[in-house]
């Protein structure tokens, strides 16, 4: 933990620097001119990250994830508040767009510190409590070597296809601006491509803590030479990432139309984009859970090369289809998804390389993708009897059929056998679900 603090916050502090010094330039650099305040207020948000993922990481080397999943609650409710408020105060003082988007932005900043300070709070009382030992620990600089051995392929695995979208968001912003479109649609469409993808990432935010709960269980597995509990906890991880499939394809428009507030063109736009982001929501799903599996059994470079792949072919994509006006920046979210499915394959074929005994894929994707077609069907027929009747409420057409689908799901589920006791508690409140599933 002493090591990785000492990377973190040499890492934290260049990154910190650069983002504050130079948001201008980087801002201009995205063809967003009128972005620098925002990337400003979010350049202290790198060292804060930074601090947080130490005092994480330590947590989660005790199996103790309440800190982590308490310090995310607060980051939200905080980005919320203090986000909403900067923004109002700064339009309302300056009438300036720029300014007040860098307020909504330093919510985000104002966040991670509160998170930041909430960690520090509990580790200090965890780390008080560890037992005294009379071990000699490794120097700083052999402990380094080791930690970046490993942890430098995986986190250039976690990086790539966000660098890969920044890149991407130059490539569509200067294609779009190529075609002779103002700067003002463009920043708008731009817009509505953030905002799907902010509800594209709300289901893969489940899926991120499963991985991170499946990588220590199985190497402790690989270790004990537990292999049929090996594959057991692999197979579970998969039949979840099954439970997020369908549901975002069906309502699309609903739900960017209640979240986004979309109507008109831009309603039309956001649809078509997050229908395409709907379907590689499963295809994301088993990209995080394949490559946390690979690095659970020590193969830590080969998803770094599957992404770098799948990362090229995306912005080929992307500069391809956004250059045409017939697709436009729908063409993003197509490049999405086709990244998606060849990491995906990528990632499957790697592992029945180079694992002993793989997880079956196939056996178990079908029944949880059987459930979430039935799932999708009763979703999108309750939408499109509230519309046929009238129903003009955007929360009632989002949220009717939610709920409907919850129920659905839940019963096909139960009928078909989807879920099992163990594939239930890698899920929040596990142990509830199970109950309720009767399992």
């Amino acid at each position: 933990y002493s090591t990785a603090k000492r990377i973190f916050l040499l890492l934290g502090i260049v990154g910190s620097l650069l983002m504050t010094v130079f948001c201008r330039p980087l801002a201009r650099f995205w063809n967003q001119p009128d972005a620098w305040a925002a990337i400003g207020f979010l350049g202290p948000c790198v060292l804060l990250i930074c601090i947080m993922s130490a005092f994480r990481g330590y947590f989660q080397g005790q199996s103790n994830m309440i800190p982590t999943a308490v310090s995310q609650v607060l980051e939200v409710v905080t980005k919320l508040i203090v986000g909403m408020a900067a923004a109002l105060a700064f339009l309302k003082a300056t009438a300036d767009v720029s300014l007040a988007a860098g307020g909504a932005i330093l919510g985000v900043t104002a966040s991670c510190l509160v998170s930041a300070v909430y960690l520090y709070s509990c580790f200090r009382k965890s780390y008080r409590q560890l037992p005294e030992t009379g071990d000699t620990p490794a120097s700083f600089g052999d402990t380094a070597k080791e930690l970046l051995k490993i942890a430098v392929p995986i986190t250039v695995s976690s990086t790539i296809l966000s660098i890969i979208t920044s890149l991407s968001s130059k490539i569509y912003m200067g294609r779009l601006l190529g075609q002779g479109i103002s700067q003002e649609w463009a920043d708008t469409m731009r817009g509505v491509h953030v905002m799907t993808q902010t509800i594209y990432n709300m289901p893969c935010a489940f899926i991120t803590p499963i991985t991170v709960s499946i990588i220590p269980a199985i190497t402790a597995q690989i270790t004990l030479k537990k292999f049929k509990e090996t594959r057991m906890t692999e197979e579970s991880a998969i039949r979840v990432t099954g439970i997020f499939a369908m549901g975002l394809v069906c309502l699309a428009q609903p739900v960017t139309a209640l979240l986004g507030g979309y109507t008109g063109e831009k309603l039309v736009l956001a649809t078509q984009m997050m229908q395409v982001l709907g379907v590689s929501v499963v295809f994301n799903a088993l990209v995080l859970v394949t490559t946390a599996i690979m690095q659970a059994h020590g193969n830590v470079n080969r998803p770094v090369l599957n992404m770098l792949i799948g990362g090229v072919l995306k912005l080929i994509v992307v500069y391809v289809l956004t250059g045409n006006p017939a697709v436009g920046i729908v063409g993003t979210p197509i490049g999405t998804l086709l990244s998606y499915v060849v990491i995906c394959i990528l990632n499957v074929y790697s592992i029945r390389s180079l694992v002993e005994d793989p997880p079956r894929m196939l056996k178990n994707l079908v029944r949880p993708f059987l459930a979430a077609c039935v799932m999708g069907v009763a979703v999108w027929l309750t939408w499109w009897c509230l519309s046929t009747v009238g129903v003009g409420s955007r929360v009632l057409l989002a949220g009717v059929p939610i709920a409907v689908g919850g129920v659905v799901y839940l019963l096909s589920a139960i009928v078909l056998k989807v879920l099992t006791k163990e594939d239930c508690l890698l899920l929040p409140k596990g142990q509830k679900i199970a109950k309720i599933l009767k399992l």
